[in-house]
């Protein structure tokens, strides 16, 4: 498999489940703000959207959108066992996928993290943290994972309380959910693949401001 990425955003999700699975990928680094891959060409030829994760499957087939994905690379790796194998497991995957990335994801971080989002929609953005970040905490307490073992939706939910280091959203308000988070980011594969992106994040940044430096006058 290869897969399409950019530092520390969402694809995050897909590394660490193909490290879960132990499993062999490539890895080609996208620019969020310049679209262009390592070799320089334009990821747009891949993915018109030009978004990330875009996995490029074994089978010669290209996927898009993170929950696909997530569920493509556990259906493909079944010894991983990084979703459930019954019908109403699937769906409570299915639906934490879900509410990971419209709620969260989409609803909450997104404007929160868009440095040209206005003020008015940050806030608007904030009147949901309560209601849904109290959702999750009620279900982690108690809990190890989101369902009755790791899976990929553990995955994109740690990917995106990653977030939570630059946004408003303070983690100690939600006990349960905070401690979820430690606990995750003690697991090999999420420790890797935090460490590895970590590093990958700062050159994009140093990279960032040598361009902006370069084209002010």
């Amino acid at each position: 498999m290869k897969l399409y990425f950019s530092p520390l955003s969402c694809s995050l999700a897909t590394r660490i489940s193909l490290y879960e699975a132990g499993a062999k990928a490539t890895f080609v680094e996208v620019d969020p703000k310049t679209k262009l891959m390592e070799d320089g060409k334009d990821f747009r030829e891949i993915n018109p959207l030009g978004l990330v994760p875009t996995l490029h499957a074994d089978t010669g087939d290209v996927l898009t959108e993170n929950a696909a994905i997530l569920q493509y690379v556990a259906g493909a790796l079944p010894e991983a066992n990084l979703a459930p194998a019954d019908a109403l497991g699937r769906a409570r995957l299915q639906q934490w996928l879900c509410f990971i990335g419209t709620e969260l994801h989409k609803a909450l971080f997104v404007p929160l993290l868009d440095k040209k989002a206005p003020a008015d929609a940050k806030s608007y953005a904030l009147e949901k943290e309560a209601s849904r970040m109290g959702y999750l905490e009620k279900h982690l307490t108690g809990r190890e994972f989101l369902l009755d073992g790791f899976s990929v939706a553990d995955a994109y939910l740690l990917a995106v309380l990653n977030w939570t280091a630059v946004v408003p959203i303070d983690l100690a308000k939600y006990p349960a959910v905070q401690a979820y988070v430690h606990r995750l980011r003690e697991r090999p594969s999420i420790a890797k693949a935090i460490a590895e992106e970590r590093v990958l994040y700062a050159r994009e940044l140093a990279r960032h401001a040598s361009q902006t430096s370069q084209v002010t006058p």
